[in-house]
């Protein structure tokens, strides 16, 4: 596969579809609890992708083998993508989808904090630091105002706590040895851990099962097999593809994404707090992805 050294047209255009992706996952998620209890549905999710997945390395002919010295990196791995999930389902029971998509799109905020603790090279410089201060005003914004009816403060802290364990799992990546392990396995080791500890969680959260209809299945179906299995690994696709700092830079349109569905589709209001942290959020990750 051609690496290429810049984000060609086809490239941008491959981005831009996958953070609309990105942003009408969250729509998918929040209608699918009126079926399934959240924590439930991130389960199944899980136990699809698994089977998903492990098809597709099967095909491609790649070994299901975690070195040794980088297996404490994958349960970790495991760990972190579950409680990104409990925190991301909960939030979006709870709280808009706009609101949930401004927070948690605000990872790249944790991961430029945790590097420039952690990884030598990955200092914030001035213009990183300004970033990192819009976006988190940003965030701090939409929380502060819950005045919409559509908020809800422990909602948004969940989806806070979802962005932060989102960060963990970049940053474990990059400071342990998984990050010689292929991505695809990361993936499957993530998803398989995940699978079990969800549906044990599922016990404690209620109910399985809500008002379920065809059409909280085709939002499973799409969860499972757009976003968690294959879209995932059409983000690893892009990644090798592109330089990383090119992929990231569009990380910004899934929250923009995310406000637009969610207004769309679900009649959210979109306030000042909304239009104003999502612009200072955006503008922030810009700024930290540059290089």
């Amino acid at each position: 596969m051609e690496r290429k050294d810049h984000v060609d047209a086809a490239g941008a255009a491959a981005m831009i579809l996958f953070a609309f992706l990105l942003g009408f996952n969250q729509v998918v998620i929040k209608v699918s609890t009126g079926g399934f209890q959240p924590v439930f549905l991130a389960g199944l999710r899980s136990v699809g992708a698994v089977v998903a997945i492990w098809a597709w390395m099967r095909w491609r002919g790649i070994a299901i083998r975690i070195p040794h010295e980088a297996r404490v990196g994958a349960l970790l791995l495991g760990l972190l993508f579950t409680a990104e999930f409990i925190f991301l389902y909960l939030s979006l029971d709870r709280t808009s989808v706009g609101r949930a998509s401004i927070i948690f799109y605000s990872m790249p905020v944790f991961v430029a904090i945790g590097a420039h603790l952690m990884i030598a090279g990955e200092r914030l410089n001035t213009v990183r630091a300004l970033g990192l201060l819009l976006a988190m005003g940003g965030v701090v914004w939409v929380m502060s105002d819950q005045g919409a009816g559509q908020g809800d403060i422990l909602g948004d802290v969940m989806a806070l706590l979802a962005a932060m364990s989102w960060a963990g799992i970049a940053l474990v990546v990059r400071v342990t040895p998984l990050e010689r392990v292929a991505p695809e396995v990361q993936l499957f080791s993530q998803l398989i851990i995940s699978a079990v500890l969800l549906m044990i969680a599922a016990l404690f959260f209620g109910p399985f099962i809500r008002d379920l209809q065809p059409i909280h299945w085709a939002g499973y179906a799409f969860q499972t097999l757009a976003i968690a299995s294959f879209g995932y690994l059409f983000w690893f696709f892009l990644m090798k593809r592109y330089p990383a700092s090119g992929v990231a830079s569009f990380s910004f349109l899934s929250p923009v994404f995310g406000v637009g569905l969610g207004w769309l589709f679900l009649n959210e209001a979109v306030g000042p707090e909304i239009i104003g942290g999502l612009m200072l959020v955006a503008v922030g990750i810009t700024l930290i992805n540059r290089r």
